[in-house]
């Protein structure tokens, strides 16, 4: 399968993530197109800046056990957040548990799909 192919599968993955958590998750609001384009900015996010923040973390990250990670996470999608209108996030503790809901979603459902 080509990489596009597989790019696109973890769009959706990450789409279907982000609105389950908004559904679950008070004070995580998004809309159709919200949903859609920060999916897109999320993965770019976290493509891009969450390397090398978790480098730049790393002994964070050593002393917390990982733990440290789901801040990081947290800290990507309030950045998506803040960059896509229809895509809001009230408060730092609710990014850091939606990213958490994310990071489990996307994890039980990638076992499920190929890349």
């Amino acid at each position: 399968m080509n990489i596009l192919a597989g790019w696109q599968k973890r769009w959706i993955l990450n789409f279907c993530a982000i609105i389950f958590a908004a559904y679950i998750i008070r004070g995580f609001e998004v809309t159709l197109p919200g949903a859609i384009f920060g999916s897109l900015i999320f993965g770019i996010i976290n493509a891009v800046i969450r390397p090398i923040a978790v480098m730049v973390t790393l002994p964070i990250n050593i002393m917390t056990l990982g733990l440290f990670t789901l801040v990081i996470n947290g800290l990507m999608l309030w950045l998506a957040g803040a960059a896509i209108k229809g895509f809001d996030i009230h408060g730092f503790g609710t990014a850091i548990i939606s990213a958490l809901v994310i990071s489990i979603f996307s994890f039980i459902f990638s076992s499920f799909v190929k890349d």
